[in-house]
């Protein structure tokens, strides 16, 4: 693992800053609207904008890569992200809040598609999984230790924001001083919604889901916290909480995703996250409950993402990933818009504890359409599967097709090393490719 990570090592420590200072500010804007009374509402609208300046960035920053290069798009998108931080204090105000958050998000989008495509042209085919891995693992630990670095200041003031400025200033030093340009990044056009519905029904309306469930719990956790009234350290817990609860959890799962029928643990892990959530809502005086609902229902939704990313690889010819991750990632993002302005509305109009209550929604849709799918078609021989895909909800779309591409390889390399011969029939293969999940 030490000679994998001997040609990353500084990007993923740069990863590490960026994360630290990017998962500061999402629950600064909670913890920092509740002080300035904010609406759930209005906070829904400003989580939105972050979400809707990220896709946007995933579509755009390739072309700039093209133009200029990765070096002068990733420093460039990190000035502006980290002055945008800074301009959140200037004008406590909805509007302003919303046109940064959408900067902030289209710079954030870019500095993943940036770093990650030095990270895919650093990796070889033969530890590509383990290097995705650290990465997915550099992101989460970012995540949860901002959390812990929210406790040192004061949300009412500026400093908390001039600190998650600085980390995210320091992360460029690591990078830029490393590593070396690489081919521009090639623009693929975005497989249409409608065919990649029709080729996998089930990934494509899960992953949409799935990009309202981590929406919600990212974007408005702490909005949900601060209206029920905890405490800031009480509110950085619950937000740990969600993301401590993926990374624990993400590799058990992935262990039995490769081990059985696919569509019946998305239905498993979508029934156990409504039920989590169902207890989030009614155990919610409860503090310790209210984390251990945080932990559990938070654990299954980077899993649950990835696992729909795996099964719909499952359906895909290889030539047809670039396009489809393209459309996927898309997907999430429509998702990931929706989902906070429909919880702000259920939080305004009845009780903070809509918060749960739509999740379990969006949960409880994403079994059911599972359960439905699985009546439409036999299950895919575990044999005949892919490998589980390790990335997280905010990976670019290369991403995406490189680990899909891994996944593929894998499951090729393990065919070709166990020596038994496989024989297809062409026609019946591409039949069942070009057929619904």
């Amino acid at each position: 693992m030490i000679s994998v990570l001997s040609g990353v090592w500084a990007l993923l420590i740069g990863v590490v800053f960026i994360m630290l200072g990017n998962g500061m500010h999402f629950t600064l804007i909670g913890l920092r609207g509740g002080i300035e009374g904010f609406s759930a509402a209005e906070l829904a609208i400003v989580t939105s904008g972050y979400f809707a300046g990220f896709l946007i960035g995933a579509k755009q920053t390739p072309l700039m890569i093209r133009r200029v290069g990765h070096v002068r798009v990733f420093a460039a998108l990190g000035s502006f992200m980290s002055a945008a931080l800074i301009a959140l204090t200037l004008h406590v105000e909805p509007l302003t809040w919303t046109i940064l958050r959408v900067l902030v998000g289209f710079c954030m989008s870019g500095i993943y598609v940036t770093a990650e495509s030095w990270i895919n042209d650093a990796a070889t085919n033969e530890n590509r999984g383990k290097v995705l891995s650290a990465y997915m693992l550099a992101q989460t630990l970012g995540i949860i230790g901002a959390q812990g670095l929210l406790t040192l200041g004061d949300a009412g003031t500026a400093a908390l924001f001039i600190g998650a400025s600085i980390l995210v200033s320091i992360s460029f030093g690591p990078i830029l001083l490393t590593v070396t340009p690489v081919p521009a990044a090639e623009v693929t056009r975005a497989m249409p919604l409608r065919e990649l519905f029709t080729g996998a029904p089930l990934g494509t309306t899960g992953v949409f889901a799935l990009g309202c469930v981590y929406a919600i719990q990212s974007g408005m956790g702490a909005v949900f916290s601060t209206q029920i009234g905890m405490t800031t350290d009480q509110t950085v817990l619950f937000i740990a909480m969600l993301f401590a609860g993926a990374l624990i959890l993400q590799y058990p799962i992935g262990w039995l995703s490769d081990r059985m029928d696919r569509r019946l643990l998305i239905f498993l892990l979508a029934s156990l996250g409504c039920a989590f959530c169902l207890m989030g809502w009614a155990m919610g005086a409860n503090r310790w409950l209210l984390m251990a609902a945080a932990f559990l229902s938070g654990g299954v939704t980077t899993p649950l993402y990835a696992l729909l990313l795996a099964y719909t690889n499952d359906w895909l010819d290889p030539q047809d990933m670039p396009a489809a991750a393209g459309g996927l990632v898309l997907t999430f993002g429509i998702g990931a818009i929706l989902g906070p302005l429909v919880t702000g509305w259920a939080m305004e109009a009845y009780s903070p504890y809509a918060f749960w209550l739509t999740l379990a929604a969006v949960f409880s849709a994403v079994a059911l359409y599972a359960l439905y799918r699985m009546t439409q078609r036999v299950a895919t021989p575990v044999e005949d599967t892919d490998s589980y895909i390790n990335v997280l909800p905010t990976a670019s779309p290369m991403v995406v097709e490189a680990a899909g591409t891994w996944a593929s390889e894998q499951d090729d390399g393990e065919e070709t090393d166990s020596g038994e011969e496989v024989e297809t029939d062409t026609s019946e293969t591409q039949d069942t490719k070009a057929g619904s999940g």
